[in-house]
């Protein structure tokens, strides 16, 4: 009986964690000349960070989370989000910022788009390297990721003054991020349970 007891509060915490929702942020990348609709999503192994950007000829500009949300002007937004106090580096280097996601590139001559999808294993949406209320910053130039010798390369990759941003903010789901609240398991799944205790009580 305790058996039987004990398989049902497995099946039923494996339903509960498995309905568990995948967190997404979302950034407005908005100046003179930029527009830009980029998206943080939770998925298996990190952030997927997918969206598009418009308003910059063809070319590699640096990416970037920086530490602060105020976008007064993109200055504002303090410096790359680097709770670790590392050297800047590439999104797959071993040695980088948070904030480092290297270079989107935009193509496509005189209507060039930014198309970016980057799969990140160092951002997060909650805990010590959440981005959630910090800035999405667009450099005017390219990063060298640390590579390129400058003065600037262990501290903002070279990448210039920054020509566009936004606060990362809550978009899915609306509950609060940090409750611990608990989704419902499936009819099937209550199911199943009733049936093992009933099953007990004969």
């Amino acid at each position: 009986m305790f058996s039987r007891w004990l398989f049902c509060l497995v099946v039923l915490s494996f339903a509960i964690q498995s309905k568990a929702e995948y967190k997404v942020a979302i950034a407005h990348l908005i100046s003179t000349n930029v527009t830009g609709r980029i998206l943080f999503t939770e998925v298996d192994g990190g952030v997927l960070v997918t969206g598009n950007i418009t308003g910059l000829p063809e070319g590699n500009y640096g990416f970037h989370i920086h530490q602060l949300g105020d976008i007064t002007t993109c200055d504002t937004t303090g410096a790359h989000f680097n709770p670790d106090d590392t050297d800047h580096g590439g999104q797959n280097h071993t040695v980088r910022h948070v904030g480092d996601l290297g270079n989107i590139a935009f193509v496509g001559g005189d209507t060039a788009i930014a198309n970016v999808r980057i799969l990140d294993t160092v951002i997060a949406l909650t805990g010590r390297n959440s981005i959630v209320g910090r800035a999405l910053v667009l450099h005017e130039g390219e990063d060298d990721l640390g590579q390129g010798g400058h003065e600037s390369s262990l501290t903002t990759g070279n990448a210039g003054g920054r020509v566009a941003c936004g606060v990362i903010g809550i978009m899915f789901p609306v509950d609060p991020w940090n409750s611990a609240g608990i989704a419902a398991p499936s009819l099937s799944i209550l199911a199943a349970v009733a049936f093992f205790a009933i099953y007990d009580l004969y």
